[in-house]
């Protein structure tokens, strides 16, 4: 079980913390809100109300001891930034924020972020992407150059095995999972023989996963 501090608790902030904590991680929430705090209260066993930015406050909870700490807050960028910059200066172990555009970004990452999110913009390009291409399930965007597809198989690979298909050396991806109904395989050998209807996560460059997609045969 790792433990996590979420700064900022509107939308972005409260699906994330609620998400961390059904998966068993130690999670504490904040938000200046006392209304916020007390709405999620209920997702959450531990929650302060508190003005984000506060270095007092940042040090009183001992953020360095944090796995990481996630800076949710909204569309007041100077404080984002500010809280940003203050994790840093007070050992924060690894940030994760959340930026409006660009430049925000840029800023963040400056000031001490090891990682920038775009919720609006990532979760428009997954949409986007899995509504142009009939074939995939879902994507998770890992950087801006790597991302996790889940697709169903072109037909050609049904009835062969990896070692067959070379997919790794032919498009350069690698094959995580393959799922087939409730059953899942993590990481087949090279002797996995596909079949109709199987699902794979895929992982590698976005520009090979997306020449995997034209696949249709």
């Amino acid at each position: 079980m790792n433990s996590y501090i979420v700064l900022g608790l509107g939308r972005f902030g409260k699906a994330f913390a609620k998400t961390l904590s059904d998966l068993g991680h130690d999670v504490l929430g904040v938000d200046r809100n006392p209304q916020t705090v007390q709405e999620v209260s209920e997702d959450l066993a531990h929650v302060i109300t508190s003005e984000i930015s506060n270095e007092d406050f940042l040090k009183s909870v001992g953020v360095s001891n944090f796995d990481a700490a996630i800076v949710a807050i909204g569309n007041d960028i100077q404080s984002s930034i500010l809280t940003t910059a203050l994790l840093k200066e007070l050992g924060a172990k690894y940030i994760i924020s959340k930026a409006q555009n660009d430049l925000h970004a840029k800023v963040l990452m400056t000031v001490g972020a090891n990682r920038i999110i775009f919720p609006e913009r990532d979760m428009a390009i997954r949409a986007a992407n899995n509504l142009a291409s009939h074939n995939i399930i879902d994507s998770i965007q890992l950087s801006g150059d790597y991302s996790i597809m889940e697709t169903t198989i072109p037909e050609k690979w049904i009835g062969k095995t990896l070692t067959e298909l070379a997919i790794r050396a032919k498009y350069r991806v690698n094959i995580l999972a393959v799922r087939k109904g409730d059953e899942l395989n993590i990481s087949p050998g090279v002797d996995y023989v596909f079949k109709e209807n199987d699902i794979v996560s895929i992982m590698g460059k976005n520009k090979n996963l997306k020449d995997l997609q034209y696949i249709k045969k």
